[in-house]
């Protein structure tokens, strides 16, 4: 039987919906939170890379589990893609922060 991780996903699981979302991600850049956590409502709808809500993803940035932001402007949000590369690494090992 497999664990459940804090986003109620088995490891299996979230290996594979990120390792399919790994392979469109740029090779550099920055990515919203929308990209990161996915937007079903938006058209088309966005894929989450990492499956959780948004109250759980600013969380695990205040507590240093998740990268932490950079701002582009006083109103723009992003995170680097490498730091979102390397978080979908960390979490598909089970390495600990």
């Amino acid at each position: 039987m497999s664990a459940i991780n804090a986003s109620g996903e088995s490891p299996l699981a979230l290996e594979k919906s990120v390792s399919a979302s790994n392979r469109s991600l740029p090779e550099i850049g920055f990515l919203r939170l929308s990209q990161i956590i996915g937007n079903p409502d938006a058209s088309p709808p966005v894929p989450a890379i990492i499956p959780i809500k948004k109250t759980c993803w600013w969380d695990g940035v205040r507590t240093g589990r998740f990268p932490q932001p950079v701002r582009l402007s006083s109103r723009c949000t992003a995170w680097r893609v490498e730091d979102i590369r390397a978080l979908v690494h960390r979490v598909s090992t089970g390495v600990a922060p």
